[in-house]
């Protein structure tokens, strides 16, 4: 590409990786009457998804804790923040979107999310999304609840950023744990995130109304971790004197019985994780300033703000409410995540101009697998990131730096 005066940083031979250089190719193919198979218009994802999924796979994604209160609130708690443009601020460059979390810099400021069970969604499943993510440069974080295992994933993902999540086994299965960790590690997975608020699955009434749990089917959808852990198939065929393959039903529920044992870990228990994977170690789940604190104190590398967008727990405050109290108390010790309704472009700039560092993308990219596999989640990873630069280029911020992106360019809306 030849250089003009819109230069930008991080250029690469690859158009579809320069996020408004796919909103120019979109014009051109429409010069031929050539249209997207996929809509741009982001809160349609969802509904033009349900209708390619099943009952079950719908419930399950669309799906939230309770009545959806907390889900609600996560997306209410953008509106109450507006992005003040500023004028006339000469630059020859489109901003710099670029973040460096836990040690490693980025590209972009936005992870795939940690979901499971993905087969769900598309035949493809984890296979897609981490192909997807390596092309798109973003960090694919893969959930001990996938569908395809931890070896597959990572081959798929090749020379892209990944983490893993962790749903913790109970100590007395420290073991198995520990066989996960030396997996992932040895597999290129170079961050530990570790969910703290689903050691058992919330009450989720659309699954309950289809009698619906992934993870108990005689199938390897949302147990594929453990069905090729092989510390959990010794045990196993100890157990029962027959392979995993030989029962699954009974297979599958030892398995979810192990990464959700119903009860929560203590904050010594991080010691043992810390031992034992070597790397940055993030905790997910955050949603108090006590706990923020407590995990520098314990000496971990992140957080994540995130109430699980809303699937575990009903009636709690919005993720983005408190988010700012969070980084003011430990923003400078650490790094904080942040997840829970980031739906947009301008939803990553508000969170980012509160202090997260980097945005985490759930539903919105499996509504992308639903509708596409890999070149639907392509397509909403690119979206986000084009609506991203552009938001930040025409309110007249230059970078997503906090020395640029950060609560100057905000206003509460109930202030004006």
């Amino acid at each position: 590409m030849a250089s003009n005066t819109h230069t930008r940083p991080h250029m690469t031979e690859h158009v579809d990786q320069d996020p408004t250089s796919y909103q120019a190719a979109i014009y051109q193919k429409g010069l031929k009457y050539q249209r997207s198979p996929f809509t741009f218009k982001s809160l349609d994802w969802e509904s033009l998804a349900a209708e390619r999924l099943s009952v079950e796979s719908k419930g399950y994604v669309v799906g939230n804790a309770g009545t959806g209160e907390t889900a609600r609130k996560n997306r209410a708690a953008f509106e109450k923040w507006s992005i003040v443009p500023r004028r006339l601020v000469a630059t020859n460059t489109f901003p710099d979107l670029s973040t460096e979390v836990v040690g490693r810099k980025f590209p972009f400021p936005i992870a795939i999310a940690p979901v499971g069970v993905q087969k769900i969604f598309n035949p493809d499943g984890e296979i897609a999304t981490a192909r997807a993510a390596a092309r798109e440069r973003v960090p694919y974080i893969m959930s001990t609840a996938s569908s395809t295992s931890i070896e597959d994933v990572a081959a798929a993902n090749g020379d892209g950023a990944r983490w893993y999540q962790l749903y913790w086994p109970s100590n007395e299965h420290n073991d198995i744990t520990v066989s996960i960790l030396r997996r992932a590690k040895q597999n290129g997975f170079s961050a530990l995130v570790v969910t703290l608020d689903t050691y058992i699955l919330g009450w989720r009434p659309s699954d309950m109304d289809n009698g619906y749990n992934p993870f108990l089917r005689s199938d390897q959808i949302g147990v594929a971790v453990g069905f090729t852990d092989p510390v959990f198939r010794a045990q196993f065929k100890k157990r029962h004197n027959v392979e995993v393959e030989e029962n699954l039903g009974a297979a599958a529920a030892e398995w979810t019985r192990t990464v959700f044992p119903g009860f929560s870990h203590g904050w010594d228990d991080v010691k043992f994780l810390q031992e034992h994977f070597d790397g940055p170690i993030i905790l997910k789940g955050i949603q108090t300033v006590a706990d923020a604190q407590k995990a520098v104190e314990i000496g971990v590398q992140g957080i994540v703000v995130s109430n699980h967008g809303g699937r575990q727990t009903d009636g709690g405050n919005s993720s983005l409410g408190v988010l700012p109290k969070i980084v003011d108390a430990v923003g400078s010790k650490l790094d904080v995540l942040f997840d829970s309704g980031v739906r947009a472009g301008a939803d990553v700039a508000k969170a980012m101009a509160l202090g997260a560092k980097m945005c985490l993308i759930g539903r919105p990219y499996v509504y992308g697998l639903a509708l596409g596999g890999e070149e639907g989640v392509s397509h909403v990873l690119k979206s986000l990131s084009g609506d991203l630069e552009l938001t930040l280029h025409l309110a007249g911020v230059p970078s997503a730096s906090p020395k640029d992106l950060n609560r100057s360019v905000l206003v509460r809306e109930d202030d004006l």
